[in-house]
């Protein structure tokens, strides 16, 4: 791993379960401008066993008590989904920028009220949409913006695996949990529509915008047959761009996920994988000036680390912000309670008359 940088961002991390055992502390204790500063986690059992194991220098169990740590710069929230505006509206009055996982909010009014939060903080707020930090997207991204000219249509698929844990579970660390862990009032997973549209369906949709901007409105439709939940979703984006998107839950063949891109200049074929094996996409670049098709290889895939760095220059450095920011978290969540309601009604739904949640 390259050497620390002399100046880092020291990190707090809410949350010491699943998504931070596989992705946050990693990332913190090797970004090369970061460092893992504190775990706060209600069950002392997880807590202190993470801490031991990623060498964090702090331990917490109360959330206010970690905030209120003049050293502590910022905090990533690795909470259930339903504590995520909570906790980062918390830490912005308390002065810390906030890295908070996807998606950033689970109703559009406490999305608001969470912007309102972060206008007035002044802080560097970051949604954890961490797929913009693959080298292949960013490569497209670059395509898009320096040389593709008008973009006439893009469609983009995510489709999640029935083999994906015996694959993932192969290569992720061994997940610990504790029965003292603090758990939503509800089980997430008991409205498995609504929970694969949070899970799943905030990726596709920033994916999309972060190619081809603001959706103006959509018209889904839903099919639960077989065990499989499938939702064909056509998108009318600001800029007069066709779309369509295809999250599709579970499929019977390998993980499907990827993205294809027309334009005035040069089209674009993206294949992107499970991110657990943090493998950058394959994304062929094809320009019409040369009539040849170029794709970046031998790219940095770990996507969470390269997260966490690029949070850390914006804060540290002023640095430009790569990653998602809260209007484009509440751009997803209006986006997926759209595609809800508009599976529901059968009719388009503009994203801007949406309210409440999935």
């Amino acid at each position: 791993m390259p050497a620390k940088q002399e100046r880092r961002l020291r990190i707090g991390v809410l949350g010491a379960g699943q998504i931070a055992q596989a992705a946050h502390f990693e990332s913190c204790t090797k970004a090369v401008n970061a460092d893992l500063y504190a775990i706060c986690d209600v069950a002392a059992d997880l807590r202190e066993r993470m801490a031991i194991t990623h060498g964090a220098g702090k331990t917490y169990d109360d959330y206010d008590k970690m905030l209120a740590d003049p050293d502590l710069d910022a905090v990533i929230i690795a909470t259930a989904d339903a504590f995520h505006v909570p906790a980062s509206i918390r830490a912005l009055q308390a002065g810390k920028h906030v890295l908070c996982e996807k998606p950033v909010g689970v109703t559009v009014q406490e999305c608001l009220e969470l912007k309102a939060e972060v206008d007035k903080s002044g802080k560097v707020f970051q949604v954890g949409h961490m797929k913009r930090f693959d080298a292949g997207l960013q490569a497209a991204k670059s395509f898009i913006r320096d040389e593709m000219g008008e973009m006439v249509a893009l469609k983009a698929w995510y489709c999640d695996s029935t083999h994906r844990y015996p694959m993932t579970d192969a290569v992720q660390p061994l997940i610990l949990a504790s029965a003292n862990a603090r758990k939503p009032s509800g089980n997430p997973k008991a409205d498995l529509r609504r929970y694969y549209m949070l899970a799943h369906g905030c990726h596709l949709i920033d994916t999309a915008r972060y190619f081809a901007g603001d959706i103006v409105s959509v018209t889904a439709r839903l099919s639960e047959r077989a065990g499989i939940w499938c939702w064909f979703v056509d998108v009318e984006f600001a800029s007069g761009t066709l779309g369509h998107l295809d999250l599709t839950v579970q499929v019977r063949m390998d993980w499907h996920e990827g993205f294809q891109i027309y334009g005035r200049n040069g089209s674009i074929l993206g294949k992107t994988y499970n991110p657990w094996y943090y493998k950058t996409s394959e994304v062929d670049i094809f320009r019409e000036a040369d009539g040849a098709t170029h794709r970046v290889l031998g790219a940095d895939g770990h996507f969470y680390r390269r997260q966490v760095e690029g949070f850390a220059r914006t804060i540290l450095d002023g640095a430009v912000m790569e990653g998602a920011d809260i209007d484009d978290g509440l751009a997803s969540v209006r986006a997926m309670v759209a595609v809800a309601r508009s599976a529901e009604s059968g009719k388009p739904v503009a994203l801007a008359d949406v309210t409440g949640g999935v």
